[in-house]
């Protein structure tokens, strides 16, 4: 069984929920938190809308080493640049979910910080986990515009918005 088709159309799938959840970030509560210990919304949609390029970044590489690759962050001001930056960050992803890649899927790659290894894991569980990564933090960003009382988008099906529950 071959994944790189199955990767590429749960990457599409999952691109339609995020674009729905992603819209609803209003621009003026890009600073808000719900709590002192959570990500402001700007950091969370924004880590939400990079998730797709983790894929060429594991199709591409054999590690990510925080300590001589440190996170350059994504400058987003309003819903727009955060809609257009998922959008290329979806693009980005799906150049390397082609089949010449699916031989190295089994190959290991590496989370580090310097020393400190994270994991390591094969290039396809790598994938799954950022597929994971956006999935959760999605129903994150969920609690946040629930919070602000913005009607949240079904994700597997239609929400209790979309129901009138």
């Amino acid at each position: 069984m071959e994944l790189i088709p199955m990767f590429l159309k749960e990457m599409e799938q999952e691109a339609q929920t995020t674009r729905k959840m992603l819209s609803r970030v209003p621009d003026d509560k890009l600073d808000w938190a719900p709590h002192e210990r959570s990500m402001k919304m700007r950091t969370l949609a924004t880590h939400i809308a990079e998730l797709p390029t983790w894929v060429t970044m594991t199709l591409t590489t054999d590690e990510l080493d925080f300590a001589s690759n440190p996170y350059q962050k994504q400058e987003i001001h309003t819903n727009a640049d955060l809609m257009a930056f998922f959008e290329k960050s979806l693009e980005n992803g799906k150049t390397q979910l082609v089949s010449e890649n699916e031989g190295i899927l089994n190959e290991p790659w590496t989370l580090r910080d310097g020393e400190t290894i994270y994991s390591i894991r094969p290039k396809h569980e790598v994938i799954r986990m950022a597929y994971n990564q956006i999935v959760h933090h999605r129903a994150q960003l969920g609690v946040f515009l629930r919070l602000l009382n913005i009607p949240i988008p079904g994700s597997y099906g239609p929400s209790a918005d979309e129901m009138n529950f």
